[in-house]
């Protein structure tokens, strides 16, 4: 085993795979997405769920302000999405969506979209780790999943 550093953990942690998310909020009609692929459940009962988000991201600010959320399962064909919405300061401006409860913006075409509310945020090492209940969702049996790994999307 080597000792670790900044760069040989980047590159063990990309040899986990993932699946991808975008985050997604409504601040002041202003609708804000982001990558993300530190998603996980967290639990049944309650249904809850966790991702984080790094304290220096564009838009920290935004999400820490805001009480609900989308979380967007993203489908293999949507990887343009993914690279779009993992730009900094990424604002939607044309993109397929629709609206849930509390005008949350929510991506068409995805494996899933969850509603959720915000229930804690936690500060933790260069993250803030986000715990959300999931109030509602959406599910297309039809779809693939866009998946990571090795820092390359499948």
């Amino acid at each position: 085993m080597k000792k670790i550093n900044s760069k040989l953990y980047r590159f063990a942690m990309s040899k986990f795979t993932t699946g991808l998310t975008v985050v997604t909020v409504n601040y002041n009609d202003q609708y804000i997405g982001k990558t993300v692929n530190s998603f996980a459940s967290l639990s049944l009962k309650p249904p809850l769920v966790l991702f984080s988000l790094d304290k220096k991201s564009s838009s920290i600010e935004i999400y820490k302000k805001s009480n609900y959320m989308g979380i967007n399962i993203l489908s293999k064909n949507q990887k343009k999405i993914s690279t779009f919405f993992s730009l900094k300061n990424s604002k939607w401006i044309d993109q397929n969506i629709f609206f849930k409860e509390n005008k949350i913006p929510m991506i068409n075409g995805c494996l899933a979209n969850l509603s959720c509310k915000i229930v804690k945020i936690i500060k933790q090492g260069d993250h803030f780790i986000f715990i959300c209940r999931v109030e509602k969702v959406l599910i297309n049996n039809e779809k693939k999943p866009l998946i990571y790994f090795n820092s390359k999307y499948f």
